[in-house]
């Protein structure tokens, strides 16, 4: 029986990138940090090696041609990873920008990079940027073939003196060269994707040898922190219960809309508030919010709109939220950075369920989150929903989602986008005319796999900001058409229709 060989694995310093890598990076491996200019590479690559370099694990970063090593140290610096105390002591710069550009230079950069290995035997190595210097070596007549042997001898030599190695090159995907990528171990490609006024950093790994990566793009964002990269969340987990959801009904905090719906919400269904603005939509969900807590329960609420201290002021049981909040027993997560993607948005949405372990969510409003989306997640809104709230059910989560439908009355429409249907229950709020006033109503659309009240209902919001429902408006028809009138209602129609027979 054959014996593994394990790969010791080292972490990239990275938030969300060892995830999207497999686990991290193969230690020995000779990896390309490849993209375009302004992409990141040289941040990436400062990243992983500040994040690995110690007194007893030392790292060289080679500056072929590119940036002077105190320039690129100024910026570099201004990053929270950056730890001088690190420079010159376990990570060393060392400029081979003389030797790039003498005669015979690819040879002469590759002795002094063998030759400074020897001498420090480090665990990292970092040259950056090699693709001036393979550019310059291909418009010889024999350049294909020295650019090879330069990556084979290179990669044979840090091998064998144990290095992890990390080349950084300015490339576009049009012109790979394919004897820089087919000698490397690993590749990772970024890129930054413009439509319109917005520009969306991405990442992806394309080779990993040994291990299984995360395909595709995977959103990444510079900060003051450095890079953080938000993995797509591949197909939601298995919730593995001995119960049906529909034995554990949670109440919404309203008596009789818990009765509409009947007996509460099923316990990891994903409901839909959809209805017009003013409605209450935010009311109702804070009441979802609130019960919750009072039943043992932490939440959180993700808002688009509005920042945390103007959503407690301007919601009608803010004070009451902020106490909670106070408590620690809700959590507002705020979301609108420019051009946002539905990955960060998942990313401090599980973050923040993990932090409290919230049994309830709230998301106010899908409309928010959308406006705040970069152009290019728009267009797949409803695949980001998708995933989005199956990732937060799969982790025990009940969700209330609200959405605003415009202020139309020839049409019923029960959500924009056709994004009804991800919904386990959906909630309608809408606005009727009655003997000369506006007033509201409320009907549960639909509760899947489970009996509920079909009627519509008025109801109102009182000064303390609590949600009353009134009865069942049985005595009109067309309410759903914003203009009804008075009409015959199903108990006199039964009854009638019991004294013909």
């Amino acid at each position: 029986m054959s014996v593994r060989v394990p790969i010791r694995k080292l972490t990239s310093g990275v938030p969300g990138l060892d995830e999207v890598l497999g686990g991290g990076i193969p230690e020995l491996s000779l990896n390309l940090i490849v993209g375009s200019a302004g992409s990141g590479k040289t941040t990436l690559g400062h990243q992983i090696m500040f994040a690995n370099a110690r007194p007893d694990a030392t790292a060289l970063f080679f500056t072929i041609l590119g940036e002077p090593p105190l320039k690129m140290l100024r910026y570099q610096q201004q990053f929270s990873f950056f730890d001088a105390s690190k420079v010159n002591e376990s990570i060393r710069f060392i400029n081979l920008s003389d030797e790039a550009q003498s005669e015979g230079g690819m040879e002469r950069v590759l002795s002094r990079i063998i030759e400074e290995v020897d001498r420090w035997n480090p665990q990292i190595v970092v040259v950056d940027s090699f693709r001036a210097m393979v550019r310059r070596t291909l418009a010889g007549a024999t350049g294909e073939h020295e650019t090879q042997d330069f990556m084979q001898r290179l990669a044979i030599h840090l091998t064998s003196c144990e290095a992890t190695t990390f080349m950084l090159g300015e490339y576009t995907q049009e012109d790979e060269d394919g004897s820089v990528f087919t000698v490397a171990d690993g590749v990772v490609w970024l890129t930054q994707a413009v439509e319109r006024n917005s520009v969306v950093r991405k990442l992806q790994v394309v080779k990993m040898r040994g291990q299984g990566q995360i395909p595709g793009l995977q959103t990444m964002r510079l900060t003051d922190d450095g890079v953080h990269v938000y993995p797509r969340l591949p197909k939601p987990d298995e919730v593995a219960s001995g119960t049906s959801p529909l034995e554990q009904r949670l109440p919404i905090g309203v008596v009789a809309l818990d009765e509409m719906l009947g007996g509460g919400v099923p316990r990891g269904y994903s409901v839909l508030v959809a209805g017009p603005s003013g409605s209450g939509k935010t009311v109702l969900s804070n009441e979802f919010i609130m019960a919750g807590v009072k039943a043992g329960e932490p939440g959180v609420i993700a808002v688009f709109e509005k920042r945390p201290n103007d959503y407690l002021h301007t919601t009608s049981r803010g004070a009451e939220l902020a106490q909670f909040v106070a408590q620690k027993k809700v959590e507002i997560v705020y979301l609108r950075p420019l051009d946002l993607s539905i990955d960060e948005t998942l990313t401090a949405l599980r973050e923040a369920v993990g932090r409290t372990g919230a049994k309830r969510a709230v998301i106010d409003s899908l409309s928010g989150l959308e406006l705040a989306l970069a152009p290019t997640f728009r267009e797949d809104f409803r695949e980001s929903l998708y995933r989005m709230v199956g990732a937060l059910t799969s982790m025990g989560v009940t969700v209330v989602s609200t959405v605003e439908l415009p202020d139309a009355y020839t049409n019923l429409q029960f959500s924009p986008h056709g994004i009804a249907f991800l919904s386990d229950a959906i909630i309608m709020q809408r606005y009727l005319e009655l003997e000369g006033e506006l007033r509201r109503a409320i009907s549960v659309v639909k509760v899947r796999n489970s009996q509920h009240s079909k009627e519509i209902r008025e109801y109102s919001i009182d000064s303390s900001g609590t949600l009353i429902i009134g009865a069942r408006l049985g005595a009109y028809r067309g309410l759903l058409t914003g203009t009804p009138r008075e009409g015959e209602s199903r108990d006199e129609s039964d009854r009638n229709s019991t004294s013909a027979r």
